[in-house]
């Protein structure tokens, strides 16, 4: 990938968001935040991210509407969504990846959680075991 590892954070718990950011910039990512699906879109015009880490339920605009506005104005490919929710339905998990996501995660999630994924999506190399 091309220039900076850039990652947008969407949440509206800053707990959340602060946890995720201490994992993205430890893998290099330069990370920016949004409290919901809205100010996302805002920032995703202005500049667009490598990475969106997306929570589902928020107010003004949530996960899913963020998610079918992005792919409708962006692309199906860029930016990389990677859901990060409480909604552990299987109807809901397939909703979200037919609308558009590459990747779904669970909270609470983890280091170790987080980074498999970044792999998966191959934004950081998998690391050596020691």
């Amino acid at each position: 990938m091309d220039g900076a590892l850039t990652c947008l954070v969407v949440d509206d718990s800053r707990v959340v968001r602060k946890a995720a950011r201490r994992i993205l910039e430890r893998h290099g990512f330069v990370v920016t935040e949004a409290e919901d699906g809205q100010q996302a879109l805002y920032a995703c015009r202005a500049s667009l991210p490598k990475l969106v880490v997306l929570d589902w339920n928020m107010p003004v605009m949530d996960g899913l509407e963020f998610l079918k506005a992005a792919r409708a104005e962006f692309g199906p490919d860029e930016p990389v969504i990677m859901l990060c929710t409480t909604e552990s339905e299987f109807d809901r998990i397939v909703m979200a990846l037919g609308a558009g996501a590459q990747e779904y995660i669970m909270k609470p999630f983890d280091d170790a959680i987080m980074t498999g994924k970044l792999v998966q999506l191959g934004f950081v190399a998998e690391e050596a075991e020691p």
